[in-house]
């Protein structure tokens, strides 16, 4: 049952990304058999649901078409390596065992481009739902191209993507509602919701064959190459390292956007069953599907949101599920291509844009607006680039942005002045409580591991609160915090030790944890440090301040 129910979102879903991706529509369903089989025999998902998706079919005509032109052989070929290529590098992370190289892709960073994607895709298909020739592939291009097509917007179409549009909007809002007021159990209704797009498009399929649509000028899908996918590979000219060159990198992008939407989506399925998801192997199958889909005649896939949620709710429980699905594609590709001849292309328009702004999450921006700017601005670079220059300039700027953002971070970490607090052996910062403190012993807490990117931050620091306080006879640094010290840490540590040397002051450490410290006994800073490394920090101010009388707040 799960698997005829996820057949039946696909096989619309299938017809509408191929075209998202400047492909033939069968395509779409050959990229909907293979990969499900790959995957169900590979995969670690019970639930996952691997084919087309709108934003890695995006990505597809995006890379594609800024070498060659859409249609032609050359970019269909570009569209086959593109699969292959995304298969292989997904394949070599895996093996590496290099799935955590995906979470360098923040989640503002991946809410933007989701975001900024999901309004693209939504603008390209416009103008099948206006009925007008408009090319572009970012907001600059494809708005200043409608804008002067919108006097010759055709009639009938724009009927058909309207009434498409409507009648989806309402089988998404109201049809659980509807036939649960029928008497129908709850999730029996939310099921049947999800195949009410497929009854709204097969209206309009049959409204356009009985009006003769075609004949009024509406752009149908038209004959559809019927029988099942056969072995795709490309002819020996195809192999050229200039031209496999210029799509490694889109193809390293889409395997990695394509990974992340795919595991978070079977993690988040797999946490409903208490099952555990291995991101490697996920990365080694989702490999392997890809692979299998460009030698079968089809483009990169993922694991899709919508049809793994349909599959788990209608009850799938093992990958089993997936192999039924493939098979009931099979016979849709193999027998009932001929009915979707009067399908409107209009209709199918009218799927994508529906489907992808959902996607789009205001609320994400509000959110991250007001917990983090840094992150806000990220989020709305990797958008604003996304929407204006192209996907994977928008996704490349926002991975930067990220590892900038945390290297800027990570170069200014957090130091606090500590007290204790009063009848315990806590400390706490000065600014923060009320504690007790010594004018002749100055006590820091470091908030981060020491590494080149904040050492001499830490130097200057040190060298200032000294100044600002002529009275420090002796400098304790926990290191609570500090999970690891580099090279390049250990060194400015020496220096920080002479410099306060030289100055009458004496440099202790304190909680400096155990594999720190092992990595320490095997440098010359045990040696030199003319203090000591205590095991606590209570235990080094007991033993740097006996006899002597605290104050309070801050020093």
């Amino acid at each position: 049952m799960a698997a005829l129910v996820v057949a039946l979102m696909l096989i619309p879903q299938s017809l509408a990304y191929a075209l998202l991706a400047g492909m033939p529509p069968q395509t779409g369903l050959y990229a909907s058999i293979a990969p499900l089989v790959v995957y169900a025999l590979l995969g670690t998902s019970t639930a996952l649901a691997v084919g087309p998706a709108a934003v890695t079919s995006l990505m597809t005509a995006a890379s594609a078409g800024a070498l060659h032109a859409v249609a032609s052989p050359d970019y269909a070929w570009a569209v086959w390596w593109l699969a292959l290529l995304c298969g292989l590098w997904s394949l070599a992370l895996g093996l590496l065992r290099l799935g955590a190289l995906a979470q360098w892709l923040s989640h503002p960073v991946l809410h933007g481009f989701v975001a900024a994607s999901a309004l693209l895709i939504a603008a390209s298909q416009l103008r099948h739902l206006l009925g007008v020739q408009a090319e572009g592939t970012t907001l600059p291009q494809l708005l200043p191209a409608l804008a002067q097509a919108l006097p010759h917007v055709h009639g009938p179409t724009l009927a058909f993507g309207l009434g498409t549009l409507l009648g989806l909007w309402l089988a998404r809002r109201h049809a659980a509602a509807v036939l649960r007021r029928l008497g129908w159990p709850a999730a029996r209704a939310a099921l049947a919701a999800k195949l009410a797009p497929v009854l709204v498009l097969a209206v309009a399929t049959m409204i356009s064959a009985g009006l003769d649509a075609q004949a009024h000028g509406v752009r149908v899908v038209g004959a559809i190459g019927s029988g099942l996918p056969v072995w795709t590979w490309a002819p020996a000219e195809q192999w050229r390292w200039s031209y496999i060159e210029p799509l490694l990198l889109p193809a390293l992008l889409l395997a990695l956007v394509g990974f992340v939407e795919s595991v978070s989506v079977g993690q988040s399925l797999a946490a409903r069953r208490r099952e555990r998801l291995d991101p490697n192997a996920e990365l080694r199958a989702l490999g392997a599907a890809n692979v299998a889909s460009a030698c079968s005649g089809g483009f990169a896939v993922t694991g899709g949101f919508a049809r793994s949620v349909v599959n788990f709710e209608a009850g799938a429980r093992t990958p089993l599920a997936g192999l039924w699905t493939a098979g009931v594609l099979a016979l849709a590709a193999w027998q009932l291509t001929p009915l979707l001849h009067s399908l409107p292309q209009a209709a199918l328009a009218a799927t994508i844009v529906l489907a992808v702004l959902g996607l789009v999450d205001g609320p994400a921006f509000v959110r991250v607006w007001r917990y983090s700017r840094s992150d806000f601005a990220a989020m709305a670079l990797t958008a604003l680039l996304t929407l204006t220059v192209g996907v994977e300039a928008g996704l490349a700027g926002g991975a930067l942005a990220s590892v900038a953002l945390l290297l800027w971070r990570h170069s200014r970490p957090h130091i606090a002045v500590v007290g204790r607090v009063p009848g315990t052996e806590h400390f706490r910062n000065v600014q923060r409580h009320r504690v007790q403190t010594w004018p002749e012993l100055l006590s820091l807490r470091v908030d981060e591991s020491l590494t080149f990117a904040n050492a001499r931050y830490l130097e200057d620091w040190i060298a200032a609160q000294v100044a600002a306080h002529p009275h420090v006879r002796h400098v304790v640094l926990q290191c609570s915090a500090v999970n690891d010290i580099d090279a390049s840490a250990l060194e400015s540590l020496l220096t920080i030790e002479e410099r306060l040397r030289s100055a009458g002051v004496t440099l202790h450490l304190s909680e400096v944890k155990g594999p720190v410290m092992d990595r320490l006994r095997h440098s010359e800073l045990p040696t030199r440090l003319q203090g000591r490394i205590h095991l606590t920090h209570h235990q080094a101010v007991q033993a740097l301040t006996a006899g002597a009388r605290p104050g309070s707040g801050p020093q």
